[in-house]
């Protein structure tokens, strides 16, 4: 195995769970994999690797509508290319979430703080809903 490994991949949208979809937009098919979970896996496995997922944090659809490509849950359809158990690191031009070691809430929670500002109370809803988060499971500094 090679140490310090890093991959740079990027991806369509991932959910508060770290589950990361890098192929199709629902039910769409967009492209293949590419091998990425290979390189994911590979750099979370690596002594000293990193693994860094990378997407804008909102998208423009065709009707001109704006969507978080952070979300509660994957799109109805969308594909797992990257499951939430190797997930290391996501980057929005809002900062990086570090997934490796997480627990559930302090996945959505970290996700939350990397999407677009006018998604974010929409998301702890969300997370609320689903029971993935709380208002006690932030830790108050």
């Amino acid at each position: 195995m090679l140490d310090n490994f890093v991959s740079v991949c990027s991806c369509l949208e991932t959910d508060l769970y770290g589950q990361v979809n890098s192929e199709s937009n629902g039910l769409q098919h967009i492209g293949g994999n590419g091998g990425q979970l290979d390189f994911v896996l590979g750099a979370y496995l690596s002594k000293d690797g990193q693994s860094f997922l990378c997407t804008p944090s909102t998208f423009k659809a065709k009707d001109g509508t704006i969507s978080s490509t952070i979300k509660p849950t994957l799109s109805q359809g969308s594909i797992v290319t990257v499951p939430r158990q190797v997930t290391h690191m996501l980057v929005t031009e809002f900062g990086v979430a570090n997934m490796k070691g997480k627990s559930t809430w302090q996945r959505a929670e970290a996700l939350i703080e990397i999407a677009h500002p006018d998604f974010r109370d929409g998301l702890v809803k969300e997370a609320e809903k689903m029971g993935i988060w709380k208002y006690s499971s932030k830790v108050m500094v």
